[in-house]
């Protein structure tokens, strides 16, 4: 089996792994509660505005992670592929770090999503960059990358947006 097809199947593993609890938590039942009771787990007014902030923030990063994304703000010409894989893992690192905190506002099932997303496309990015010769440059760096995810279907960026929308919608109702 050759490296394009267990990046594949790496890809559509972690996809299976970032939406199977989502969909599970969508066919659970809330329990009925007595009127005027608060339903577990959900907010109270003054928390409401914190969480939906975390949840935009979320989806930002998962958005700002694609490797589309990534790409267009990093990529200048004449970089290596060993220095475009560098400057987009240490991107995806920072801005996960800038929005760590947010974890405490959003349900354990989102934010495995997104950590999941996030260890995935790193691990994608390094698995291309050790494939590549040692003079390859970013460009070729970057065309093996969208090929990878390309040819993936369904990205696991655009999964862990669902579950990140869904529980925002969730949390407005």
């Amino acid at each position: 089996m050759d490296d394009n097809k267990l990046l594949y199947i790496a890809i559509a593993i972690g996809a299976v792994a970032i939406i199977y609890p989502s969909v599970k938590d969508l066919f659970k039942k809330n329990k009925p509660t007595e009127p005027g009771e608060d339903k577990p787990g959900t907010p109270n007014a003054a928390v409401l505005p914190l969480q939906l902030q975390a949840y935009e923030r979320l989806a930002l990063y998962v958005d700002r992670i694609t490797p589309q994304s990534l790409i267009g703000r990093i990529y200048t010409p004449g970089l290596s592929a060993v220095d475009m894989q560098i400057a987009m893992v240490q991107q995806i690192k920072a801005e996960y770090e800038h929005n760590v905190t947010q974890q405490i506002y959003v349900s354990a099932m989102t934010w495995e999503a997104v950590k999941t997303l996030k260890e995935q496309t790193i691990s994608v990015i390094n698995q291309v960059a050790v494939q590549l010769p040692p003079d390859a440059s970013a460009l070729d760096l970057n065309k093996q990358i969208l090929e990878v995810f390309l040819q993936a279907g369904e990205s696991p960026a655009e999964l862990t947006a669902q579950i990140i929308n869904a529980e925002a919608k969730r949390l407005m109702r």
